[in-house]
């Protein structure tokens, strides 16, 4: 097995999960679950309207300069998001968001993640390897790549399930139904996959 290559000094690893979502109002959400962090643990929330305006929730100026240093958007909120979790259900709530939705299977994809042993997994040049794979099997997925500000990111991906239903508000607007993440969500240089999805994944950041 290939030895993990050492993470430059200015690198950040996150570790968590990643939660992207679509639903038929149009609001496109992608929720990241970051029990492990150099900030300790957070949850943020990225949100793309019907219109293409993209805003960030984040728990405190220090997650937001850092998420918005390296994603692109319209607006930042500086708002905390709380999380409940109850099974398969989970529930998220801030002053601009009522969200829940449920966590479903495992698909093929989710079984084959979880046959790669996770220090391999982890790997930047395993990382790097199966960006042209992830892109082809799920169109817009990328796994290595940069959104701009000197930051190259890796997406070390671990398994996958399904999302099987959503409903909540944003901004006083009803969410509708559970839906496809389609168009593509525009935060960084890849979107979450078109299924709706929860991916347990271990992100690096390299200035």
């Amino acid at each position: 097995m290939a030895e993990l290559e050492p993470l430059p000094a200015s690198s950040a690893v996150f570790d968590g999960l990643i939660a992207g979502l679509g639903s038929t109002s149009g609001i496109r959400l992608v929720v990241g679950i970051w029990p492990r962090s150099p900030m300790g643990s957070f949850l943020d929330v990225m949100v793309e309207t019907v219109r293409g305006h993209r805003i960030l929730l984040a728990p405190t100026d220090e997650v937001a300069e850092f998420v918005s240093g390296t994603y692109q958007f319209d607006e930042v909120r500086a708002e905390p998001v709380e999380l409940a979790r109850d099974m398969d259900q989970v529930r998220l709530e801030s002053a601009s968001l009522e969200l829940e939705f449920r966590i479903g299977s495992r698909p093929i994809l989710g079984e084959a993640l979880q046959l790669v042993p996770s220090r391999l997994a982890r790997a930047r040049w395993w990382t790097s390897a199966l960006d042209p794979v992830a892109s082809l099997i799920l169109p817009g997925v990328r796994t290595v790549g940069t959104a701009g500000h000197g930051r190259r990111e890796y997406y070390s991906a671990l398994d996958l399930h399904r999302i099987t239903r959503l409903n909540g508000t944003f901004d006083g607007v009803d969410l509708g139904a559970l839906a496809p993440v389609d168009p593509p969500v525009r935060f960084g240089f890849g979107s979450v996959p078109t299924q709706p999805s929860i991916i347990r994944v271990v992100t690096t950041v390299a200035s």
